[in-house]
């Protein structure tokens, strides 16, 4: 039958594998927090595709002994839906919007086609017939194209979504019957699993070329590819391992050993795994992506052919340091789940930089400058961003200031062997914060000198410079120099002395200098 519109449905809150089982026409339901079988729901007859739609609401599986497409609310892992197909439909994508999806159908034996789905109304609004049995079929990041994997006929079609219509066929005798497709996050870049030549094809978006071919050292049958686009993941069926293809030199790095015939492989991007459907072995191998070792294998229904992974938003549940200065800077560790495809990190909505992904639990961010108070850190990945809540809070802590009143006494030390004028400079802290570091200057008469100094102060020509430590809200530091009185002349002796340096922020400039002068009468006679 073909259902009624399809009813709105709260995302899954987490990340959840769903296999389909060829044999056993159902799919299994595994929770990738606790690796295990939740549900199994059964399904038509040979269950070949499964594409989760964006939303994580529904799941889309293609029945090919059925020739429909079951839909899976995921609220309730029971079949909400049949949608005719027409024959053997097997490969299923969603666009990123979820407006629709495309399957790959056989057409009454003659050729082969892409029946395009209308979500909402759970009908087929168009066909796009194509070159070669659709095996896989992936969307591009802007849902700009589909590009379809042919296995017999070896040709790769691209579609225009927009107009439902065939915008290039990609052959090469180099890439034969392409049985798996996968597209890079920036949609540069398309890789498909040829099997029967034992390569991955490289082909370039923008000009529909294939650009280069990896040998993988046995028969690809399914690719997938890590959310930062630099590592692919082929499942090779007939030597039971998946090959790691670095994209950036084109190259397989590792072989990971997994079960029996590996047929499907999906990357959740969540977490930082992958999975693989071990189709002679009715179970599923989780590989970690960071160790390239698999972590656990789960047993499924009879020969699992394919899988996806639904969407799991990040959550935040930690900030370390809690707090650090308004001026930015702080390195600060994000603790949480499904962080593993962690593109951006924001304080109160300035972005971070400095983002490192350590693994699917911990990112490392650098704090940006922002205002005083306290805002929440949120985590943007794949599937969205992270909700706000007090376990994200970071506080952005008033710049500290402390603002210096100079101060200079003077007094005349007469007689008459060596008469002179004690001058005092002092840094005196008026707060409202401590006084970390302060730089005084005192500027004497032209021809003056100064002696016996303190600890901190040097002379140069006429200037005294003294350097302070740290001092204490309401305390004050005084540094004493003297002046001989036979380098003055009679007269008034103006002494000046100005704050030229201090940590942190002096707010008060007004107290910054003070003055004093005295009369010097004779060379042994002066006052103050």
């Amino acid at each position: 039958m073909t259902a009624l519109p399809a009813p709105a449905h709260a995302a899954a809150p987490g990340a959840t594998a769903y296999v389909t089982n060829l044999r056993g026409n159902s799919v299994s339901v595994i929770d990738a927090t606790t690796g295990t079988v939740t549900a199994t729901v059964p399904v038509g007859s040979f269950p070949s595709g499964v594409a989760v739609s964006p939303d994580g609401a529904e799941v889309y599986v293609t029945n090919q002994g059925s020739n429909n497409v079951s839909v899976i609310d995921t609220a309730t892992n029971t079949v909400s839906a049949t949608i005719p197909a027409a024959q053997s439909p097997n490969p299923v994508a969603f666009a990123p919007d979820g407006a629709h999806a495309y399957v790959g159908v056989s057409l009454g034996g003659g050729p082969q086609g892409v029946r395009v789905i209308d979500t909402a109304t759970r009908t087929v609004v168009a066909t796009v017939t194509v070159t070669g049995q659709p095996f896989d079929i992936a969307v591009t990041p802007d849902g700009g194209e589909a590009i379809v994997a042919g296995f017999v006929g070896s040709a790769v079609t691209v579609i225009d979504t927009a107009t439902n219509t065939v915008t290039a066929t990609i052959t090469d005798p180099g890439a034969l019957t392409p049985a798996g497709v996968v597209i890079s996050p920036d949609g540069t870049h398309a890789y498909t699993a040829n099997y029967n030549s034992s390569n991955v094809s490289v082909i370039d978006l923008a000009t529909n070329t294939i650009t280069g071919t990896v040998p993988v050292g046995g028969r690809p049958q399914d690719v997938s590819i890590s959310p930062d686009g630099g590592r692919l993941y082929a499942a090779l069926s007939n030597t039971n391992a998946v090959a790691v293809i670095d994209t950036a030199t084109n190259a397989v790095t590792t072989t990971i050993p997994v079960g029996t015939g590996p047929t499907g492989i999906r990357v959740d991007p969540a977490d930082g795994t992958a999975y693989v459907g071990n189709s002679a072995d009715d179970n599923v191998s989780v590989i970690d992506l960071n160790t390239n070792a698999v972590t656990a294998t789960i047993g499924v229904g009879d020969t699992p052919y394919n899988v996806d992974v639904s969407r799991a938003l990040p959550v935040v549940t930690g900030v370390s340091p809690g707090s650090g200065p308004a001026a930015g800077g702080t390195t600060v560790t994000i603790t949480g789940s499904h962080l593993y495809s962690t593109k951006s990190v924001k304080f109160g909505g300035t972005p971070a930089t400095g983002v490192t992904v350590v693994d699917a639990t911990t990112v490392t961010a650098t704090a940006p400058p922002h205002a005083a108070g306290t805002v929440d850190v949120t985590v943007t990945t794949q599937a969205g961003t992270s909700a706000t809540g007090g376990a994200d809070e970071y506080t952005y802590l008033p710049e500290p200031k402390a603002d210096i009143d100079v101060d200079l006494t003077a007094r005349p030390h007469l007689g008459v062997l060596v008469p002179f004028l004690s001058y005092t400079l002092t840094a005196r802290n008026t707060g409202p914060d401590s006084v970390t570091s302060a730089t005084l200057t005192a500027t004497l008469p032209p021809g003056a000198t100064a002696t016996g100094l303190p600890a901190g102060c040097t002379v140069a020509s006429t200037t005294v410079t003294c350097t302070y430590g740290a001092i204490a809200t309401g305390a004050g530091v005084g540094k004493t120099f003297r002046v001989p009185l036979h380098l003055l002349s009679l007269g008034p002796v103006t002494v000046t002395g100005v704050r030229t340096a201090s940590a942190p922020t002096d707010p008060g400039p007004a107290n910054d200098t003070a003055g004093k002068t005295c009369h010097v009468i004779s060379i042994i006679l002066a006052t103050c």
